[in-house]
């Protein structure tokens, strides 16, 4: 029987060992980041699947930047219907249909998060914001997106400015070691790679000056007056927000 130390075990040599892997990507991708901010431009972030539980990491989230504008499409969302959110990712021109309403430019940035990074409506997402000018961070395994059926002209991370490599393996599940069934990983492991881009945002911004937009808890003491001046900046820009 396995213990939950054995499974905080797993989980923690694969941060550590994502951390190390991914020291030079985290940096870069915190770079682009730093470059929307300097410009005062938007960081748009994506995802499909059970990869839309980053994207909601990364947006209106207490710690967390709110130059954010979270890309979305209601088929792609599990909850919504599952066998057909898997159907609408794979289903190509749904990127140009999001992107329609505000996609981004030169100065923004494009977080692209997909664990197997084949299906066509993240790397589509990828060609057309490379297309306006935005570099593009893309948030994948690579042994996965080698392991998944080829079913776009290109992957996610061949359409990456910078890859952050989560490390997780095909199939995504964890435990039992020998025969991984269950215990999947991405979800932990993509909140960490965007945690440790945002710290060193948050340091490396500060240093030279930088106001870095970030959210208050609404549920701590002067969180929402806090919050007031962000929502007034971004409230037109990113229309979720209202």
């Amino acid at each position: 029987m396995v213990s939950a130390t054995d499974i905080a075990g797993s989980v923690a040599k694969q941060l550590a060992d994502v951390e190390q892997a991914n020291a030079e990507a985290v940096r870069a991708a915190a770079d682009l980041v730093l470059g929307v901010i300097r410009a005062d431009a938007l960081v748009y972030t994506a995802g499909a699947g059970h990869s839309l539980a980053a994207v909601a990491e990364t947006f209106y989230r207490a710690g967390g930047l709110a130059c954010v504008y979270p890309l979305y499409h209601p088929e792609l969302l599990p909850l919504h219907g599952a066998v057909p959110s898997t159907q609408t990712e794979r289903r190509s021109g749904l990127a140009a249909e999001v992107l329609a309403e505000r996609a981004p430019g030169p100065d923004d940035v494009l977080v692209v998060f997909s664990t197997s990074g084949s299906n066509p409506y993240p790397v589509e997402l990828c060609i057309e914001a490379r297309k306006r000018g935005a570099a593009v961070i893309a948030v994948t395994s690579r042994a996965c997106v080698a392991a998944a059926p080829r079913r776009s002209s290109s992957t996610l991370v061949e359409q990456g400015t910078v890859v952050l490599d989560s490390l997780v393996i095909p199939g995504d599940a964890s435990y039992p070691p020998d025969a991984p069934r269950t215990a999947p990983l991405s979800t932990v492991v993509n909140a960490f790679l965007w945690n440790l881009v945002l710290a060193q945002v948050y340091d490396r911004g500060t240093a030279e000056g930088l106001d870095v937009p970030l959210w208050r808890s609404s549920n701590v003491e002067g969180g929402d007056e806090a919050n007031v001046a962000l929502l007034a900046k971004y409230g037109d820009l990113v229309p979720p927000l209202r």
